[in-house]
């Protein structure tokens, strides 16, 4: 069984490579390979010297400079398709796996069948031990609102998910292919589980921990210090608020939330104070 490891990058050198060292020090069943996918957004650090040097056996593509995380995924994902493996990881490159994560991941298609029909999705922990990234619930099938999907030991289905540490069986890409083309870096991962779920398949969160991430994004808005200008250049920004992509994102899942997430991005936006107020 081969496994396709997709990864992207861009100036986190020590990051990506304490990832991998992660990720080649796995328990993997007996007859799994990992080829990985790795796609170094013309990074300035030496991340792609640093990588040939250690871990010359990744596949390393060239970025432009201007993919962000969804196109580098994208780049890595098409390279992988030409290989036609049975599952496709979806790893962030400041992902630590646990030892065992890639056995628990496929556990879960040995117990629930031959015909993989379901994406498989890994929790990670912070620092302080509380879920950083994994998968999530709505808490209304019209509305974006969510909360976090987590059992110590029960698998539990999922609305949405983050791609940290995502596998997806190669019968799901057959049908839903990759991450869209419609997002630059964020909303990217949460649009395909929901694809996949319009699709008739499923999302499942694995129980336990599969590994840690620091979430070192913040609040999703600037605060009233930041200057009006500095605030739409946020709004707009594909590592900010993404207006135009998450707008779209909202129109394609939750065509009745438009208007309420179109008020709550100006709010961010026009009254910061206010909002964190709101907020708190």
């Amino acid at each position: 069984m081969n496994i396709a490891v997709l990864l992207a990058t861009f100036n986190r050198r020590e990051k990506t490579l304490s990832c991998l060292e992660s990720l080649y020090e796995q328990a993997l069943p007996e007859g799994t390979t990992l080829t990985v996918f790795l796609t170094d957004d013309n990074s300035s650090d030496g991340t792609r010297d640093a990588l040939q040097e250690k871990y010359p056996q990744v596949k390393v593509f060239k970025g432009s400079g201007s993919l962000f995380w969804a196109g580098g995924m994208r780049n890595s994902w098409g390279e992988a398709l030409k290989t036609d493996p049975e599952y496709y990881l979806l790893l962030n490159d400041d992902t630590l796996l646990e030892k065992d994560a890639i056995k628990k991941l496929l556990k879960y298609y040995d117990i629930h069948g031959t015909v993989p029909n379901a994406i498989a999705i890994g929790s990670t922990i912070d620092h302080n031990n509380e879920i950083s990234y994994g998968g999530r619930l709505l808490y209304n099938q019209k509305k974006v609102q969510n909360y976090t999907a987590y059992s110590e030991t029960e698998y539990v289905e999922c609305d949405l998910a983050n791609a940290n540490i995502m596998l997806v069986p190669r019968e799901i890409v057959e049908q839903v292919g990759i991450l869209s083309d419609r997002y630059t870096h964020s909303i990217a991962d949460f649009d395909y589980t929901l694809k996949a779920k319009k699709a008739g398949f499923k999302a499942v969160v694995m129980p336990g921990v599969l590994g840690s991430c620091i979430d070192d994004h913040g609040n999703n808005w600037k605060t009233g210090k930041a200057t009006l200008k500095e605030r739409i250049s946020y709004l707009k920004s594909p590592k900010g608020l993404a207006y135009k992509e998450y707008m779209a994102f909202i129109k394609h899942h939750f065509p009745t939330h438009v208007p309420e997430a179109f008020v709550k991005l100006w709010m961010k936006t026009l009254f910061p104070v206010i909002w964190d107020k709101f907020k708190r």
